[in-house]
């Protein structure tokens, strides 16, 4: 697909360059519920071939998963992505509330509003990168921030 035909190309500028690969507005917040967890958000955007997000670490976070969320009624099911997450080619994946996710757990203290999280995403191909996730307010799973949007 040639690249001015993607539909939804993000119009902000990207956090974060690897190779192909460009990191568009990475956000993070800590559960309302649980303040020892956490979710990271972006959208990845692949100007090349497919490439796959294999892991991801924080130094603040005792681990990272890569999670999706299936919603099946008004039953929420969480389950970790153990193959990383395909990242189309020409293409971009969006992490959000109520989808893919980076879910950060045994955090020390809940994430101060208004500060940085560095995160390092690895990627299969393009390798790894270390972007600023930006950290908003709480909120209830499915519920985005009206600053993500």
């Amino acid at each position: 697909m040639l690249k001015w035909l993607r539909r939804s190309e993000p119009k902000e500028v990207p956090a974060a360059s690897l190779g192909p690969l460009q990191i568009v507005k990475p956000w993070a917040r800590s559960s309302s519920s649980h303040p020892d967890i956490a979710g990271g958000y972006m959208t990845v955007v692949n100007d090349g071939e497919t490439d796959r997000l294999v892991s991801a670490s924080c130094p603040v976070a005792g681990s990272l998963e890569i999670h999706a969320i299936r919603v099946k009624g008004p039953v929420l099911e969480m389950r970790k992505q153990d193959g990383g997450l395909v990242i189309p080619p020409a293409n971009q994946q969006i992490l959000k509330p109520r989808g893919y996710h980076l879910l950060m757990s045994g955090l020390a203290a809940p994430l101060a509003v208004g500060s940085k999280l560095p995160i390092t995403l690895v990627f299969e191909k393009a390798g790894s990168v270390t972007v600023d996730f930006a950290v908003e307010a709480p909120g209830a799973v499915g519920q985005a921030s009206l600053t993500s949007s």
